[in-house]
């Protein structure tokens, strides 16, 4: 199974770069980079699913429906970018837009794309 996942991220990449704008698409993509082990990617996509996605109801929907839990509460952070220097040239990271979601007690995330 870990093969045809791997299998698959490649045209799920393919296909968010024709049309950035597709949350479903965005979502199948974090879902197989999380179940092949690709964490740092996966949070990525999670990160660019949420700028799109945008207030906090409509997050607490696509986490209930992506991970299958009960979201009890959202918190949405703006974060600016900093000004980083490398000698004369400045530059500026990205601003991050990230949301902390509070599960319902007893319910528990599964990470690992094993079944519970």
């Amino acid at each position: 199974m870990q093969d045809r996942v791997l299998e698959a991220i490649e045209p799920f990449k393919k296909a968010a770069k024709e049309d950035p704008k597709n949350s479903e698409l965005l979502t199948n993509l974090a879902k197989a980079q999380h179940t092949a082990g690709l964490f740092r990617e996966a949070t990525v996509t999670y990160e660019q699913l949420i700028k799109l996605i945008g207030p906090k109801p409509e997050i607490k929907a696509a986490v209930e429906l992506m991970f299958k839990v009960e979201v009890s509460g959202v918190s949405v952070v703006n974060t600016k970018g900093k000004t980083k220097r490398f000698g004369k040239s400045v530059g500026r990271r990205d601003n991050v837009r990230k949301a902390y979601v509070t599960l319902k007690a007893g319910q528990e995330l599964n990470l690992s794309g094993e079944a519970a």
